[in-house]
């Protein structure tokens, strides 16, 4: 007998043939969208004469647990030919021996019991494989189940992917017990006793999964790398670029299908031993990108639910990425105060900013996931803000995070996007300031950064200012004074801490801007103060208002220097020597020094200065001048007197420059809102 026609139903729909000759029956599936088609031998009526009866049930997302039967999504009796699907097949309980154990990486949820089992039917293909055996015991959880089945059929005309980054389902096991209720068991693959969670928690992880992968050289130029082996910072790089590309490969697979994974964690992800991939675990409660259930729409409805969708399966591999790399991350109470970070609406980009007091506690170089980050100008910092962003439309594709620096290893060209160049030149920069070591030779690098920084300036007008400027600004570096103690001898030791520039716009409709400059302080009063750093903590506050007006910056050249015995600075030779470099050329803009430059200039009123203690001082009202004057002393002038500070010329969400009156340039990093976090 053959078939000749095509089905264009969104739904599943079975079909289900009785043969007049024969006392058998066969349930066809044909999934979304499919179509078969054979040349026919025969008429119509002829096929229809053959035919006693044919019953068409369709089968949708929410089925109740009574018509679960009815709607079944697999082969009862395989038919040959093209007619055949042969990807889910139904088990009975006597084809499994149940062992007497479970593996501590199958989590299962509270309406789920979990057993492991040794297929023994050998009419099987699984004859002898250990397969999962998962009862769902709610009617949510067997919607669920259903729901994985129905995935599959969905993604079968793939079927290498999907066995390569999804977790494999079988089949199931179905009985109905008293009345309307039955019996679900999902039957999946076992791909090793521990889900990725449980790897990152053993103390021997990093040596155990590089042996799990089998990796050699041929495994890592799969990510670019060129060698194994080295340092452990190298290696576990090294592993993350694995890891994370086999996640990102899978989960663009689903999506590129119109299916959004929705519960991308640790515990439901696992790494397989035998084809060395990661799965993502059952697709239970995957979610469609259009709710008509085709793979295409145009509806503008339909355009925001699919990036919508994408954008949370984005934010969920940021979150695994994070706590793969840190480690500190997977402490509960840490990785709380990393969510009420971003939930708070602080900009991912400063998650730098808010870890490194957690990460540096132990050690402050030796943290392996901060040094991870920080590697490659840090990209890691970068691809961790953009899969975490907090606008939807600003996260990251699958797509462009496989293109992403972090996971190209160096046998990979990749030519970095702009955005990429000034997020390395603002990541050099702090790195540099966090040493503390100013010789002449990194003075001079850190002016580079910032003089290149302000040529690719990407908010030149003031209106962007007014929306990035708001927030808080901790000081890093200044090119004009050195912050911190000196060989003088002041007649009062005062140690400088953080010092912070806090901008305030009152509202959207007024474009006045309130700044407040904030240094915090300990005063040592005795002789001791080298061996002893106790001391009256205290705050200096300098308030004042401002205005922003858009403006230039002029660089002059040799013509109109003449008659003046001021020469070019080393800053600006320097510049002009490096655009002129092969390395330079192809990614800045310019082929040399420009004339001018845009910037937002900031026109500030008085100012207003208070100073208080957390100790009653008792030396007297001298002592407090002396503390003033030493702050003065050691604080850039510009952090003093706000009215020196002329023009912003380089801001992000990240990072701002500011420039002073004697053209010293001050480098600031945004801190936390919420700095109890």
């Amino acid at each position: 007998m053959a078939l000749y026609g095509f089905s264009m139903n969104p739904c599943l729909e079975s079909v289900e043939v009785r043969h007049s000759n024969a006392n058998l029956s066969t349930t066809l599936i044909k999934p979304r969208w499919s179509w078969f088609n054979r040349k026919s031998t025969c008429s119509f009526r002829e096929l229809t004469k053959q035919l006693k009866e044919v019953r068409c049930s369709s089968f949708r997302k929410t089925v109740s647990p009574m018509e679960s039967e009815r709607n079944d999504l697999i082969v009862d009796t395989p038919v040959s030919g093209e007619e055949e699907t042969g990807h889910v097949t139904r088990f009975k309980m006597s084809d499994f021996m149940i062992l007497d154990r479970v593996s501590v990486g199958l989590a299962g949820r509270a309406d789920e019991v979990i057993s492991e089992a040794i297929v023994k039917n050998s009419a099987s293909p699984l004859y002898n494989s250990r397969v999962v055996l998962r009862r769902l015991t709610s009617a949510r959880a067997q919607r669920r189940g259903r729901r994985a089945i129905e995935v599959l059929n969905k993604l079968v005309g793939r079927r290498i992917l999907y066995h390569s980054y999804s977790m494999q389902v079988y089949g199931y096991v179905s009985s109905r017990k008293g009345g309307s209720h039955s019996s679900f068991t999902l039957v999946h693959g076992y791909h090793g006793s521990f889900s990725l969670r449980h790897w990152l928690r053993q103390p021997d992880w990093l040596p155990t999964l590089e042996a799990t992968l089998a990796l050699d050289e041929e495994s890592v130029r799969r990510v670019g790398d060129d060698s194994v082996g080295g340092p452990a910072v190298s290696r576990q790089l090294r592993l993350t670029r694995i890891l994370l590309r086999d996640l990102l490969i899978g989960v663009n697979y689903l999506h590129c299908h119109g299916i959004a994974h929705t519960e991308l964690r640790l515990e439901n992800v696992h790494i397989s031993p035998v084809d060395r991939h990661i799965k993502v675990g059952i697709l239970g409660n995957a979610a469609d990108f259009y709710e008509d259930g085709s793979n295409r729409s145009a509806s503008d409805s339909n355009m925001d639910r699919r990036q919508m969708m994408i954008a949370f399966d984005m934010r969920c591999v940021g979150f695994m990425m994070a706590k793969m790399v840190l480690r500190e991350l997977m402490d509960p109470v840490i990785f709380t105060k990393f969510k009420t970070f971003l939930m708070k609406g602080n900009d991912p980009s400063c998650l730098r900013e808010f870890l490194l007091p957690i990460l540096t506690r132990n050690s402050a170089t030796g943290n392996i996931g901060l040094q991870i980050l920080d590697r490659n100008w840090g990209a890691g910092w970068n691809l961790l803000s953009l899969l975490l962003a907090a606008k939807r439309s600003k996260r990251i594709s699958c797509i462009d995070a496989l293109r992403h620096p972090f996971l190209c290893g160096p046998r990979w060209r990749v030519v970095p996007s702009m955005d990429i160049i000034r997020w390395g030149l603002g990541s050099t920069a702090v790195r540099i300031t966090e040493e503390y070591i100013y010789r002449t030779a990194q003075r001079d690098r850190l002016a580079h950064f910032i003089e290149l920084m302000e040529m690719l300036n990407p908010h030149s007008r003031p209106k962007n200012w007014l929306e990035l400027l708001p927030g808080k600004w901790r000081l890093l570096y200044s090119t004009g004074r050195h912050i911190g103690l000196t060989l003088r001898q002041p007649p009062l030791r005062v140690l400088i801490g953080d010092a912070y520039l806090t901008i305030a716009r009152p509202s959207k409709s007024n474009t006045r801007l309130s700044v407040t400059s904030e240094i915090g302080f300990t005063a040592m009063m005795g002789h001791d103060w080298p061996h002893n750093k106790r001391g009256i903590k205290g705050k200096l506050q300098v308030n004042s208002s401002s205005s922003l007006k858009a403006g230039e910056r002029l660089y002059l050249n040799d013509m109109a220097m003449e008659g003046f015995s001021l020469g070019q600075s080393n800053s600006e030779k320097s510049i002009i020597e490096k655009l002129s470099s092969r390395k330079w050329r192809k990614v800045i803009p310019f082929t040399e020094l420009p004339s001018s430059l845009p910037v937002a200039k900031l026109l500030l009123d008085n100012i207003e200065v208070s100073m208080t203690l957390d100790e009653t001082l008792k030396q007297g009202v001298d002592v407090a001048i002396n503390i003033v004057q030493e702050i003065r002393t050691q604080i850039p002038p510009e952090m003093f007197e706000l009215t020196n500070i002329v023009c912003g010329t380089y801001v992000d969400s990240r990072m701002l420059v500011l420039r002073g009156v004697n053209g010293s340039a001050l480098i600031f990093t945004r801190s936390c809102v919420n700095e109890e976090l």
